[in-house]
């Protein structure tokens, strides 16, 4: 005896909210199986585009993450030998209402009908959450303490301030000139495009002048701005946590990197739904495992001769290798290979 949707309980629930241990019930008529894996699957655009739902049974279905889908509750069909020893289990109600005590899910045949062979459905609890994992030095835990932010020298001047010595020690270096020349005129961390030239102006005294101590300077400027929901502001402010972490690791100063890298991590730890935060962990491990390093496009450039290509393809580069650095590496890249490939992408990048 089969069933569906249609003549068993059920409800529905959002394809993005289905956790390992919920009951789905499949396309066409059947039970409701109890889902045994997830997995997420991407558009073209990286953004979470289908649901791929493993059962028990093996069966396999493929769901739009925006959809609603029927789900239940387990449902124990016993065979002849266990209804003859259980005949109370067959046993009609006196009047139309359901007798005291009877589960909410169980069948009372109408009157006139043969009695329908059922009992009520059993509940499997759902599997207990799975933490999120990563693989990198810092799973996403806890904020960094105070003592920890206190290793993050507290300016002593304005943002604008620290922009115009950062260009005053340079003077005639015409991006960072033009940079600071811009910031100057009055610094706003609302705004993304001010804090994509704060964090490219760290970059450029970094990378190009090698100048550390005002790059840092720069850089805590937007390294104390917490997450806010904005991916597009926030990749300034991480652009900058990953490249500092690195200076002060440089600088031997490795407890005040560790406050980098966990700054840095803060967005993996806002998710509170345990399936949201399951899903948002294996993209981004997979994002650490199988990262965009522009391999492609900087051997065409060097096919071509064009130096200027190249170099802009070999920043990118870094910039990636310098935020697994920050994330401990990957299974994929070992923090020694990590930083065997920055020095040899920097190497490259100051030519």
């Amino acid at each position: 005896m089969t069933h569906s949707p249609a003549d068993q309980q059920y409800r529905e629930k959002q394809a993005g909210a289905l956790k390992i241990g919920d009951f789905l019930f499949l396309p066409g008529d059947g039970p409701a199986e109890e889902i045994t894996d997830i997995e997420l699957e991407h558009d073209d655009f990286g953004v979470p585009a289908l649901i791929l739902v493993t059962t028990l049974d093996g069966g396999k279905v493929r769901i739009a993450i925006g959809s609603s889908v029927p789900v239940g509750e387990a449902a124990v069909v016993p065979d002849d030998d266990t209804l003859a020893e259980e005949p109370a289990l067959l046993a009609e109600p006196a009047s139309g209402d359901a007798p005291a005590g009877a589960e909410p899910d169980a069948v009372t045949p109408d009157a006139g009908d043969s009695p329908v062979e059922t009992v009520p459905a059993v509940v499997v609890p759902p599997l207990p959450a799975v933490a999120p994992t990563v693989s990198g030095s810092l799973a996403p835990s806890t904020a960094p303490s105070p003592e920890q932010l206190a290793l993050i020298p507290e300016p002593t001047d304005s943002p604008e301030d620290v922009v115009a010595a950062a260009g005053e020690a340079h003077p005639g270096r015409n991006g960072v000139a033009v940079l600071s020349e811009r910031l100057v005129k009055g610094i706003n961390t609302k705004s993304g495009s001010c804090l994509r030239d704060l964090s490219d102006l760290a970059h450029d005294l970094f990378i190009e002048l090698r100048d550390p101590d005002h790059a840092l300077a720069v850089a805590d400027i937007l390294n104390v701005l917490p997450y806010d929901g904005n991916r597009d502001r926030w990749m300034s402010v991480e652009r900058s946590l990953a490249l500092s972490s690195f200076i002060c690791r440089e600088l031997g100063q490795t407890e005040r990197a560790e406050v980098y890298d966990q700054l840095l991590q803060a967005p993996d730890t806002v998710e509170t739904d345990p399936f949201k935060a399951r899903i948002a962990a294996k993209v981004r491990q997979r994002g650490l495992n199988e990262p965009n390093l522009y391999d492609k496009e900087i051997f065409r450039s060097i096919d071509n001769g064009n130096r200027d290509a190249e170099r802009e393809w070999r920043l990118l580069r870094l910039e990636t290798l310098l935020f697994l650095r920050s994330h401990g590496g990957s299974n994929t890249l070992g923090v020694g290979e990590l930083d065997h490939r920055i020095a040899n992408e920097l190497e490259a990048v100051r030519a």
